[in-house]
């Protein structure tokens, strides 16, 4: 559900909503991660001017786990290595 969200989200503010991909998996402190990817392109607008809109991504999805009492980590990855 809050990966569903987060890729929601990311989809509606990327050139390429195509790319958007989100990847979930369970930490071992019964934490959900979500790991994030984008087009190379569109890296620079998930993160946004001084980081904002990646904290803004990162709030949305912690109220709405918080709210189903999940807790959840947002990883925005860059494979650009």
């Amino acid at each position: 559900m809050v990966d569903e969200l987060l890729a929601d989200l990311t989809r509606a503010i990327v050139d390429d909503p195509s790319a958007v991909e989100v990847q979930r998996s369970d930490d071992d402190d019964q934490a959900i991660v979500l790991e994030l990817r984008v087009a190379e392109d569109d890296y620079g607008k998930v993160i946004g001017r001084g980081g904002r809109t990646a904290y803004a991504l990162r709030t949305v999805v912690k109220v709405v786990a918080a709210h189903h009492e999940q807790r959840v980590l947002v990883d925005i990855v860059d494979d650009e290595d």
